[in-house]
């Protein structure tokens, strides 16, 4: 890593680090000012499984399957353990658990069910660092990343609370005609599937999961094969502290196969899944085949349009996270810097300045900016895109293909990487390539801005405009086609007890993630009453 000029390799940061534990003086002495700062790397959570389990009814099993799937630690490129691929029949069995759970679980009272909650969010936030090291271990985002994801994980459970107390309540209407009252009743459906992405193996599934069990339904979880840590290690914390009812919580590995299975399974009323367009297109597809419910939240490539206008500090900084922050690896990463002419030279000018300077290291290194991708064929694909770029014409203004992490020279590294000249035909322009790669574009006005990100893409997840003209930014807000904008805000994720918008080639279904799912569990039961009088 990079201390300002000085690079210095992780294995000395670990060297010095395990002399400081140690009390080795004389090696200490030897350490310089800026070795020293390299202490702040932190040791790793040791997970003690070489071959993960699924977890059936409360148990915890092996899966006879003989098709496996390594899990590594992308900033060292080690393996951690190997992820199974279940059989049919043992995601039969999980979702046949579950439904027996239900019949149970749905007679529990809810300020019981909401109990349960009170302790998850408790076991969260006690477990919060361990759960945070071991998703920058198996994803390689940066720690700090990783602790926000375990916050925005723990406020789900907290806004799934308050939707028990006051979403769940039915309506009732007395008198809709002589001697008869009319009201709804909301009741929980049954059994769900929840297909999680790579990049947020923890938060994204409790977008779903605590507002499934609150609610009265239950849930099997099929993990990311390529992240599936972070959400097996907090259902091994559930399951042990919060000791919930068997079935309640299943987890199932796999990839494509068990998914589709759940999805057919007749017990099973529908499915959420975040993740890419392509994918989330077959879910939602399949779903509907079976007349099951789904929340298909799916892939972006969102554009931040910069005016001439723009506080420019804090607009560069606000770019930086959205490009780069994640290693590019989120829904709602910028792609598209979209720069008026008048600034076009100051605004590239200044993110390339500020985005050379990004530490790139080992995500439990908390002095790292930026982590690694999550797996090698991450890495290239996002390389092919680079390699696209140039062949199309396009400038390439700061290239991260070579940047290297000393110690970590098997980790999947690439910096920050920048594109200047580009045009909205060009395939980096279009497609959502998932990785720290910013494309600038040079529009004359704010008109063409809007009709570049509604008609040059067709994805509709996240947009964001940095001015300080009100107008200019009620116009962006009302005519540009996207489920989330921001306006003076990088990065547009919204609060938990706000639904996660999409549109267009974004989003598939009715229902939104987070508090929308309080719909998406349940259903209404229409009760009209009459009572004959004497």
């Amino acid at each position: 890593m990079r201390i300002g000029a000085k690079v210095i390799s992780y294995d000395v940061i670990y060297h010095i680090r395990d002399a400081a534990k140690s009390n080795d003086q004389q090696l200490l002495a030897g350490a310089d000012e800026a070795e020293c700062l390299c202490m702040a790397i932190l040791s790793e959570v040791t997970y003690q499984h070489e071959t993960l389990q699924l977890l059936i009814d409360g148990q915890w099993v092996r899966s006879r399957s003989d098709k496996y799937l390594p899990v590594m630690n992308p900033a060292t490129g080690t393996l951690m353990s190997r992820v199974p691929f279940a059989l049919k029949e043992e995601a039969d069995s999980a979702v046949a658990s579950s439904h027996r759970a239900f019949e149970k679980w749905r007679e529990v009272p809810l300020p019981e069910r909401v109990q349960y909650l009170f302790r998850m969010k408790q076991v969260l936030e006690e477990h919060g660092e361990e759960l945070a090291r071991i998703n920058t271990q198996n994803h390689g985002k940066t720690i700090a990343e990783s602790r926000g994801d375990v916050r925005r994980t723990v406020e789900n459970v907290e806004a799934a609370i308050s939707a028990a107390y006051t979403l769940m309540k039915g309506e009732h209407l007395d008198q809709v005609a002589k001697g008869i009252d009319e009201e709804t009743i909301k009741e929980p459906l049954g059994v769900f599937a929840i297909v999680c992405p790579f990049n947020f193996p923890l938060m994204v599934p409790f977008w779903f999961v605590p507002f499934a069990l609150v609610l009265g339904c239950t849930v099997v979880v099929k993990p990311s094969e390529v992240t599936p840590l972070p959400m097996t290690f907090a259902a091994e914390l559930l399951q042990r502290e919060l000791k919930l009812p068997p079935g309640l919580l299943n987890i199932v590995h796999g990839s494509k196969e068990v998914v589709e299975s759940l999805i057919a399974h007749p017990l099973v009323k529908g499915v959420t899944f975040v993740g890419s367009t392509p994918v989330g297109r077959h879910v939602y597809k399949l779903a509907g085949e079976y007349g099951k419910r789904s929340i298909v939240q799916a892939g972006a490539k969102n554009s931040l349009v910069v005016m001439p206008d723009a506080h420019m500090p804090s607009t560069i900084e606000s770019c930086v996270s959205a490009f780069f922050g994640n290693a590019g690896q989120r829904c709602l990463a910028g792609a598209n810097l979209i720069v008026v002419e008048a600034i076009h030279k100051e605004a590239r000018e200044k993110l390339t300045k500020r985005s050379e300077a990004i530490r790139l290291g080992c995500g439990l290194d908390e002095s790292a900016e930026m982590g690694p991708l999550v797996s090698e064929n991450a890495r290239k694909r996002v390389l092919q895109y680079i390699d696209k770029g140039q062949f199309e014409g396009a400038k390439i203004v700061l290239d991260g293909r070579k940047a290297r992490v000393s110690g970590c020279e098997r980790g999947y590294f690439l910096g920050p990487t920048i594109f200047d000249d580009v045009s909205v035909d060009m395939t980096i322009a279009k497609d959502e390539i998932f990785g720290p790669v910013a494309s600038i574009i040079e529009v004359s006005n704010l008109d063409e801005a809007i009709d570049l990100i509604n008609k040059g893409t067709d994805y509709g997840n996240a947009s964001s405009i940095f001015t300080q003209n009100g107008r200019d930014a009620r116009e962006f807000r009302r005519r540009v086609q996207a489920g989330n904008i921001g306006i003076n805000v990088g990065v547009v994720a919204p609060m938990a007890f706000f639904p996660f918008g999409g549109m267009r080639e974004s989003f598939f279904g009715v229902s939104h993630g987070q508090i929308d799912s309080v719909d998406f569990f349940t259903d209404r039961k229409i009760v009209i009453s009459k009572w004959d009088h004497d």
